[in-house]
């Protein structure tokens, strides 16, 4: 199993997202916002993140650009967002292998999908 962050500033849906990977034997970390995560991120080097897009501090965006060329990178990202614009953020992350989920989302699917990255042995690209 992996240690997975998830980076959400809804209180409830950090809550069920937290509590449904515990039941499912990862280890998670969580952040409230982007500057938490990116903190979590250094120290904890988790082998998933899951982050919002629209968060206080620093955005999901803003974390996920200073992940770039971070030599600890996770090598499984899901991105959580209501943006309708989230189709093209799909495309524009297509290239690190960002997986991105639109809210609202199935924590059963979310799980599924977290199972997939887990079984991914290869770190991502650092750049």
């Amino acid at each position: 199993m992996s240690l997975i962050l998830v980076a959400e500033d809804d209180p409830h849906i950090l809550r069920v997202i937290s509590l449904w990977l515990s039941r499912q034997g990862h280890e998670v970390l969580e952040a409230h916002n982007g500057l938490v995560a990116w903190e979590l991120v250094q120290e904890h080097h988790p082998e998933i993140l899951i982050t919002d897009i629209n968060m206080p501090g620093m955005d999901g965006l803003g974390l996920l650009e200073k992940l770039k060329g971070y030599e600890h990178m996770p090598r499984g990202i899901v991105v959580l967002t209501n943006r309708w614009d989230h189709r093209e953020i799909g495309q524009s992350l297509a290239e690190w292998g960002v997986r991105v989920v639109p809210k609202p989302f199935s924590p059963t699917k979310l799980a599924s999908l977290v199972e997939e990255l887990d079984k991914q042995d290869t770190p991502r690209p650092a750049d």
